[in-house]
């Protein structure tokens, strides 16, 4: 993989002090196991993500008013302090005492609630952009404990690169090779909430298996399709039938394996080529499933 495409998360050089334009790329989970609930409710695992080329716009500006001010576009989200982006902006001041006004305006394209981890991923483009903006006053160990308060999902972000997660999703191992492959995503225009699949989650829990899927990644060649598991995609799709249909839609136009993404309702298809991701988008178009994007891992 080309370093190029990992650079897309980069503030603008030429005037990284007072302004940062960056993208924010989605992400896939290819496996997801739960190994672990902890006593504050959180669950642990072990995964494997990969960023994808499902990207939000995001534009920071440094201010002479002493406010933060967001202005989003695109797919519907709150401007405000719901907003992961307008949090992670508070933190990082509070957090460095530096006192500026802010306008970031986000152009929204990766679907919200449907386990991409847009929010996560603007927030942690957020935390960068203003770590360099401001002549990087914290530590990139700093950066990631203030990112894992905001959410177990921004950590991940910090990094932009192929990664087995565990913990909550905050201790991560690089993956040093994953292959380049394309990806044909179906979001169903469905809901869901995590914490809502988290507490129907009823499964025997997951033992050895960072140790496991470390050596197999390690291993040499490896057959992605082997390692396509999900433990969350049982409770979605007993709910969202959709979700296997897709998964069957998108096997039979050829996808390597598909499977569901976090807590969905995204689900993905894994292709070697994009010939072969843009076959399968003409293969499935017709069947209106929902939103559909053919991406490329980063």
């Amino acid at each position: 993989m080309q370093n190029s495409k990992i650079k897309r998360f980069a503030s603008n050089s030429q005037s990284s002090i007072k302004n940062s334009k960056l993208l924010a790329p989605a992400k896939l989970n290819i496996r997801l196991k739960v190994t672990g609930r902890r006593p504050d409710g959180y669950h642990e695992l072990v995964s494997i993500m990969v960023p994808v080329s499902l990207f939000d716009h995001l534009e920071l500006e440094m201010t002479l008013r002493g406010r933060i001010k967001l202005t989003c576009k695109g797919i519907f989200i709150p401007d405000n302090e719901e907003n992961l982006v307008y949090r992670a902006a508070q933190a990082f001041f509070s957090r460095t005492g530096i006192e500026s006004g802010l306008s970031i305006k986000l152009i929204k394209n990766i679907p919200v609630a449907a386990g991409l981890g847009g929010g996560s991923s603007d927030a942690a483009g957020t935390l960068m952009a203003l770590n360099d903006m401001c002549s990087n006053p914290l530590t990139s160990e700093e950066l990631a404990e203030l990112a894992v308060s905001l959410g177990a999902d921004i950590p991940f972000f910090l990094k932009n690169r192929p990664c087995v997660a565990r913990g909550i999703g905050e201790i991560l191992q690089p993956i040093k090779k994953w292959p380049e492959l394309w990806y044909v995503i179906v979001t169903p225009p469905v809901k869901v909430s995590t914490a809502w699949v988290y507490a129907n989650l009823k499964l025997k829990l997951t033992t050895g298996e960072y140790d496991s899927i470390i050596t197999y990644l390690e291993s040499g060649s490896f057959d992605i399709a082997d390692i396509l598991e999900n433990d969350l995609e049982t409770v979605t799709a007993s709910h969202f039938p959709v979700i296997n249909t897709i998964k069957k839609s998108l096997v039979d136009g050829g996808a390597k394996g598909a499977l569901m993404t976090g807590s969905g309702p995204s689900v993905f298809g894994i292709f070697e080529s994009k010939d072969q991701a843009l076959s399968a988008k003409r293969h499935l178009i017709s069947r209106d499933l929902g939103n559909m994007f053919v991406v490329e891992g980063i």
